[in-house]
This record gives structure tokens, C-alpha cells and sequence, in this order.
């Protein structure tokens, strides 16, 4: 049998990797500035990390959530007190998808509507209730049946508030900051007239922070530059730093009924004791005061850079605009630097590194650029 081909792969295989670092099976070194699309967050192989994931596998333990995990309990109410949302509930799940799946479906249970206004150039996932956008026009994730999607452009109030007029739209799903669509950032008046805008309609607010989530913005959530909180909040990426996990924030607005959602998976033992030593070494090793300090670092100094169109972004989720489509700078940056980047559509390099990145990496990285470019 043969892997289904969907993803372009580089000819390299990572053997390990320590910090921001990772390494091949040849012992070259890389420097890790994508980590795996946002989900390491504390570290390749960090060791607290590591300690506990392997006491965790000397009792494994995996039951369904018909049995009582105190570690789902440590795990709610350690993210309620790092986020500061401790009179929200939790719900466990595997995935950023399956996260963005459950809130809107809480969504629409709590006010009975099924239409879903979305923002182009978003992305919430890869599943049934995706409610898609990449550049690419022949990727489109399919889309909940039982949902109709109005997208809008990005921070255009007016017509937010035109379409919650009509009183039919179950829930306003935006990301904290936009991944896939070129790290775009919702203005901070237009999340608190959103928020305004779905209180007097009877709208959910939904914010995705799977991407945005967990400091990588310099704050513990993107929206919370702007001072509102949303009725829903989905996390995963940088949850777990690489083990599978996602969630769901729950207003108190909600009600929990027996039956209403449910998961295989979501919550086990292994996957809450990794997020559980990840928020730990959130605040023991200061990582989101160190992603606004060496992101804000990194994006001045790459701001001095004339070809470089544009620099956006919060924390440690930069996205690097140029003129030209940026292959051959990415895989030169690869290939001649040995440092690893990721893009979003053709003309944008996308950073995503660890929280944990130094001053001495970042310089690395922009010398490195400067000469590639």
C-alpha cells in the first residue's frame, strides 16, 4: 500500500529535535522556525515535557469519558487560570477541526439557527464543518450540509451587521489571527463592534485560536488585544506541543445535556498530561513574555529589510510579505541556511516557531535571510 499523496514533501527525515532545533538522519542541524504548523509550542523534547509523558506511559490508562479522569479536571481548571476565562467550561477533543465542528455546532443548538458568517481567507479545518478558505480556489473544505456560509472580507463591520440584521445567522466564527490566509490580523475595533454587533442579535461569537492560541500572539489569545470574550473559544495546535489535543471554551451561557456532544478520543490520559506540563512550562519558563519580547525583536529588525513588501503579525506568528512568490527564497533558506520556514499562498513566508526561540536564533535567522535574499 502506498501513502494517498497530498502533501509536497522535502527529501529530508527528522530524526530528533531539542528546543528550536531539529535534526536529521544524517545529524545536519535545522533551524525550526514552522514547528510543525504552530503545535510546538515549549520545545522540541523539552524535559518536563518528556518526564511527564513518560510517567504517564508507565500507567497507561485510555477509557472512554464514561469513567471519571481527574487529570481532565487539573487540565480545565489550570487552562482557566492561565487564559483567565475560569468561569468558562471545557470541552477535550483531538483536533483544531474537531474543536471548530463542536462549537458550532453548540452554536446552533443554543439559538436554533444553521447559517455561519466566516471571513475570506479564513481556515477552520479540514472537516464536514469546515468553513473553509485557502488561495487556492480548487481547495475548498467541504462544508456542514446542514449549514449556509456567508463569507465577508476581513474587518468589514458594515456588512457584518447587515447580514445579523436578518436574525438567521447562528454564529460569527473568526480567528484570532489569520494562519493560512497571511497572518492578517483583525483591527481591535472591529472584534469589540463584532462582539457588540452579535450580543444585540442573538449571535455566537466564535473565536478560532487553534493557530493564534497558547502565547504564540505575546498574549495567552490574539483576541484578547482587543478586551472581549467570546461565547466560544476552540484550541489545539500548540496545546499538547505536538501530542494530538483540542478544546473547546465554554460560556456559562451554555448548558451541558447529557448526549449533547461526544468524542472517542478527545481528553485521554496521555493527551491531558501533555497539555497539562504545557501550560506548567508556559509560566515556569516565561514563554509567552519571551514570544513578545523576541517576536517584537524579530519583526523590527525584519522591518529594516527594503525587499521585504511587508511585515505583519503579533508575538512569534509573523508572516513576511514579498513582491515575487517566494519558493526559491524558502528553499534556500532550507537548503543553503538549514533553517525551516512555512508559507501561506505563493508570496508569503509564514514563521511559527517555538515560544522558546532566543535572540541569538532570531539573528540567525535574519542574517541568513539577508543573504538568501
Amino acid at each position: 500500500m502506498n501513502l494517498f499523496d497530498v502533501y509536497p514533501l522535502f527529501n529530508i527525515e527528522i530524526s530528533k529535535g531539542i528546543g528550536c532545533h531539529i535534526y536529521d538522519n544524517q545529524g545536519v542541524e535545522y533551524l525550526d522556525l514552522y514547528g510543525g504548523h504552530a503545535v510546538i509550542s515549549i520545545g522540541h523534547s523539552h524535559p518536563y515535557f518528556v518526564q511527564k509523558l513518560s510517567q504517564q506511559l508507565d500507567k497507561l490508562v485510555f477509557y472512554s469519558n464514561s469513567v471519571q479522569n481527574k487529570l481532565q479536571i487539573e487540565l480545565s481548571e489550570k487552562l482557566g487560570k492561565a487564559s483567565g476565562y475560569e468561569d468558562y467550561s471545557l470541552f477535550l477533543v483531538n483536533s483544531g477541526a474537531e474543536a471548530n465542528e463542536n462549537a458550532l455546532k453548540l452554536a446552533s443548538f443554543h439559538n436554533g439557527r444553521r447559517k455561519v458568517i466566516a471571513f475570506r481567507k479564513s481556515f477552520h479545518g479540514r472537516t464536514s464543518a469546515a468553513v473553509r478558505v485557502t488561495d487556492n480556489p480548487n481547495i475548498v473544505a467541504p462544508i456542514n450540509e446542514g449549514f449556509d456560509v456567508e463569507f465577508i472580507e476581513l474587518n468589514d463591520i458594515d456588512s457584518v451587521r447587515h447580514s445579523l440584521q436578518k436574525g438567521d445567522v447562528c454564529a460569527v466564527i473568526i480567528e484570532g489571527i489569520q494562519g493560512v490566509g497571511g497572518i492578517r490580523i483583525p483591527e481591535i475595533q472591529f472584534l469589540q463592534a463584532l462582539r457588540d454587533a452579535c450580543t444585540a442579535t442573538g449571535t455566537l461569537l466564535i473565536l478560532d485560536e487553534v493557530q493564534s492560541g497558547y502565547g504564540r500572539s505575546g498574549k495567552f489569545f490574539a483576541h484578547q488585544y482587543a478586551g472581549i470574550r467570546p461565547d466560544l473559544i476552540t484550541v489545539a495546535k500548540g496545546m499538547g506541543n505536538g501530542f494530538p489535543i483540542g478544546g473547546v471554551l465554554i460560556n456559562p451561557i451554555f448548558e451541558a445535556v447529557y448526549g449533547m456532544l461526544g468524542t472517542t478520543f478527545g481528553g485521554n490520559h496521555l493527551a491531558c498530561t501533555a497539555a497539562i506540563a504545557v501550560l506548567e512550562s508556559l509560566k515556569v519558563d516565561h514563554l509567552i513574555e519571551n514570544a513578545d519580547k523576541i517576536g517584537n525583536y524579530l519583526m523590527d529588525e525584519l522591518r529594516k529589510i527594503p525587499q521585504i513588501k511587508e511585515v505583519r503579525g503579533l508575538g512569534l506568528m509573523i508572516g513576511l510579505e514579498f513582491e515575487q512568490p517566494v519558493k526559491e527564497i524558502r528553499n534556500k533558506l532550507l537548503f543553503d541556511k538549514k533553517i525551516f520556514t512555512g508559507v501561506s499562498g505563493s508570496n508569503i513566508i509564514r514563521l511559527l516557531p517555538p515560544l522558546c526561540l532566543t535572540k541569538v536564533d532570531a539573528d540567525f535567522f535574519i542574517l541568513g535571510l539577508k543573504e538568501v535574499i
